[in-house]
This record gives C-alpha cells, sequence and structure tokens, in this order.
C-alpha cells in the first residue's frame, strides 16, 4: 500500500474503538505515527494502539478527559514531546443520546455540546501552533445529524451543527497556514442487525447504511488531499462514500 503519511503524526481522539478506531488504523496504514485519546476505553486503547503498532509506525494512547480543558492542554504537549509534531488533528470523540425535545435537562445539552462542541474547539486551539508551524490539517467528525433535524435528538444535532460551522469557520480563520474539514456521517453500523437498521438502508440511493471504514476512507482522502482543500463538509451516508 501507497504511505503517503510517511513521517506525519495524527492525533485522533476518542479513537479506542469504533469510528475513531478505523480512522487511526487507516491513517496509520498509510504511514502515519498515531496518538489516539480515550477516556474509559483503557483495554480498547491498549489495543489499537497494538494494532497501529503492526503498520510499523509509532503509536500511543492517552487517557484524555475532553471535559477538562487543561487535561487537552496536557495531551497535546505530551503528543509533541513524544512524537515531536502534529500535523493532522482528528477531532473524532463525541456522544450521543436520545431526549425528547421537553425533557431535556440542562446538564444534558451542556454536556453535549461539551464534548461534542467544546472539545474540539479546544482541542484545535491546542493544537494551533504546532499545526500551524507544519502547515497541518484539522478534521472535525460531525454528523447528518447536524444537517437534518432529528426529534428526539435535539441536543445532538445541535452541538453538531454548531461543529459544522466551527469547521467553516476554523478553515477561514486559520487559511492558508492550516486546512480545516469535516465529515458528517449518517448511519454508521459495524455488524448491528437490526430491523430499525435496515429499513433505513433502504432509504438510501445504494441500499446499505455507512460503515467506519467509509467514514476512514472519508478521512484518508482528506489527509491527503491537496493543502488548497479547506473549509468542505461531506456526508458519509448509505454507502454513497466521497
Amino acid at each position: 500500500m501507497d504511505r503517503p503519511l510517511t513521517g506525519k503524526t495524527v492525533l485522533v481522539t476518542g479513537a479506542a474503538k469504533r469510528i475513531g478506531r478505523s480512522i487511526a488504523l487507516a491513517l496509520a496504514e498509510r504511514g502515519a505515527d498515531v496518538a489516539i485519546t480515550y477516556l474509559a476505553s483503557q483495554a480498547e486503547a491498549e489495543q489499537t494502539v497494538h494494532a497501529l503498532a503492526a503498520h510499523d509506525v509509532d503509536a500511543l494512547a492517552i487517557r484524555c478527559d475532553l471535559r477538562d480543558p487543561e487535561d487537552i492542554e496536557q495531551t497535546v504537549a505530551a503528543v509533541v514531546n513524544d512524537l515531536g509534531r502534529i500535523d493532522l488533528l482528528v477531532n473524532n470523540a463525541g456522544i450521543f443520546a436520545s431526549e425528547a425535545l421537553e425533557d431535556i435537562s440542562v446538564d444534558q445539552w451542556d454536556a453535549m455540546f461539551t464534548t461534542n462542541t467544546r472539545a474540539p474547539f479546544l482541542m484545535a486551539k491546542a493544537a494551533h501552533p504546532h499545526l500551524r508551524a507544519v502547515k497541518g490539517r484539522i478534521l472535525n467528525i460531525g454528523s447528518l445529524g447536524g444537517l437534518h433535524p432529528w426529534a428526539t435528538h435535539a441536543h445532538y444535532c445541535t452541538s453538531k451543527a454548531a461543529l459544522h460551522m466551527l469547521s467553516k469557520t476554523m478553515a477561514k480563520a486559520w487559511a492558508p497556514e492550516i486546512s480545516v474539514n469535516c465529515i458528517a456521517p449518517g448511519m454508521i453500523v459495524q455488524g448491528e442487525v437490526d430491523e430499525a437498521y435496515e429499513h433505513l438502508a433502504r432509504k438510501t440511493p445504494m441500499q446499505r447504511n455507512g460503515t467506519a471504514e467509509d467514514v476512514a476512507a472519508a478521512a484518508v482522502f482528506f489527509a491527503t488531499a491537496p493543502h488548497f482543500i479547506t473549509g468542505q463538509l461531506i456526508a458519509v451516508d448509505g454507502g454513497l462514500g466521497l
């Protein structure tokens, strides 16, 4: 496999499992040294680091509470200290929850925005001087919920819509030194079988739901695309991929 990211360092938040893990592995396959963060999934993070290292790259996992601004700053500093640089920041970590709109509490609302919107902002801000120095990139993982209203996910949808706008604002504010893009996945399944999932798949043009590998392919595209591609948001849904 071509390894266009050899010599580059990537930081992927929330990458111990699921979509983040697939993104981290896809980037390692293409030669990047990879740091991942986790909160409670230490065992899965250690397994992911082992899988990353199998691609003959440097890899490490750092426990980071993305609700804590100081923890975020320390994480970025640790990556630079251990791996020497940061060329790509992937803000993947997020939380998802369902609740009737009228029942969403202030704590639920704040928790959603703290992780899904504020944390990517703080992580990007901490990484900014390192990314600027190498003409690096930021990739935010949004959601189709940030583009379409889901009645029982108002706090989630709103937090992701805010992340989409943050991505566009970052792209404008930090160009031309740093390119910033966003991926908005729809229904992503990883082996789960459910009639509701099948119903959603039948409504898509490609008659299937997206996969973590589809999202990872989009991440690889933005990681290796010409540097002038910035401020773009692509939806990964229904097997449409890019």
